[in-house]
């Protein structure tokens, strides 16, 4: 199994909590950075020889493709891989632009799994996030999508709000899942340096939810979704009847992936690769000189910290034959698993490790413990 994903740096307007890599004034070079794309798409096509599984359209703000740019870029995978008659093709979409055009478009192209980033159902949230559409929107794309025939619908939530009680949390959460949709990726609020939420906080002109609050709706979603059929496979992500995100759930399982478009990431189990996060570098030197991406050759401690960062995430849990092919626990890492395992936080399987549900609160931090410096 390989997949690859494709970074679509474009977005309408910056939101406040964002820093993910993306440009709102790209006019100029529009056509040029698609051309980038889809060279780099045959540049790379000797990098994976088994059949593609799984494609995801990410960004940045991929529902914002006009339709002959969609297709040039799926067109151009189809050409260069082996794509699967049943591969996995998602698209990240915001509410404001998904219409019946362009989701009759996607259907056509091949799309077949649509995220659509909700955040919220609450009107204030909407404005200091900066989002582009109405709180009401969200229900509306969702119910238009599945209207024209898309089954497989994921939507984005936020939790960890500022001034998000927890009432008003239980609300969204029946709201969401009132929506009849299989997938739900909810995310706690992180400020991030660089961004407008992070001058917000610094200048005490927003205040953010406290720790316990955020556990709280954590533990509140955890519960809440179970009594809905929803299974949490991994710490933010949740599905129906195990309609896992096959692409994201190979990342966090180790499988191959390429990383196509300016700030992309790759893996080969060996190797990280990543694209140039500006976009005139990407687009002006793909295919001309190697300037535009760096490769870093993964040693055995950052495998070995990589397996427990991303495999404790999981349902599936960290690997045993993993870890022995990674020559095994210390002593002192032993100690620290069966301490864990005595305070309910990892759970021992015939093949794995995996967080109890206390352990997933702590996720990142036991997660680091692992780590060798």
């Amino acid at each position: 199994m390989a997949g690859i994903y494709l970074h679509i740096p474009f977005c309408k307007q910056r939101c406040t909590y964002c820093d993910f890599h993306f440009s709102t004034n790209f006019g100029s070079y529009r056509k040029e950075l698609i051309a980038a794309l889809c060279r780099e798409i045959h540049l790379r096509k000797t990098e994976i020889q088994t059949e593609i599984q799984t494609i995801y359209f990410g960004g940045g703000t991929p529902s914002l493709l006009e339709n002959e740019e969609l297709s040039l870029i799926l067109t151009t995978i189809r050409k260069n891989y082996n794509v699967s008659k049943t591969a996995e093709i998602s698209l990240e979409a915001n509410p404001e632009d998904v219409c019946e055009e362009k989701l009759t478009h996607w259907k056509n192209e091949g799309i077949n799994r649509l995220s659509i980033g909700l955040q919220s159902f609450k009107e204030s949230d909407m404005k200091w996030m900066n989002r582009a559409h109405l709180a009401s929107d969200g229900e509306k794309s969702v119910r238009l999508a599945q209207e024209l025939g898309f089954e497989n619908i994921t939507v984005d939530l936020i939790y960890g709000l500022p001034q998000l009680a927890k009432d008003e949390w239980r609300k969204h959460l029946e709201l969401v899942t009132s929506l009849d949709i299989s997938h739900i990726s909810a995310y706690c609020l992180t400020v991030e340096p660089k961004t407008a939420l992070h001058h917000q906080v610094k200048h005490n002109q927003m205040v953010t939810a406290d720790e316990d609050t955020q556990n709280e709706q954590f533990e509140l979603m955890i519960d809440f979704l179970n009594t809905k059929g929803f299974e949490q496979y991994e710490i933010s992500n949740f599905a129906k009847n195990e309609q896992y995100s096959k692409h994201n759930s190979a990342y966090w399982q180790g499988v191959n992936y390429i990383g196509i478009g300016p700030s992309a990431h790759s893996f080969n189990g060996k190797q990280r690769r990543w694209n140039i996060s500006n976009n005139t570098v990407y687009y002006k030197n793909v295919g001309v000189n190697n300037s535009w991406f760096t490769i870093e050759n993964l040693s055995e401690k950052e495998q070995w910290n990589e397996l427990f960062l991303t495999g404790l995430r999981t349902k599936w849990g960290v690997s045993k034959k993993t870890i022995e092919d990674l020559n095994s626990f210390s002593k002192a890492e032993f100690n620290l698993l069966l301490d864990y395992i005595s305070d309910n936080l990892i759970i021992e399987t015939e093949t794995s490790y995996v967080l109890s549900n206390s352990g997933k609160i702590r996720a990142d931090g036991i997660a680091s413990s692992f780590f060798r410096i």
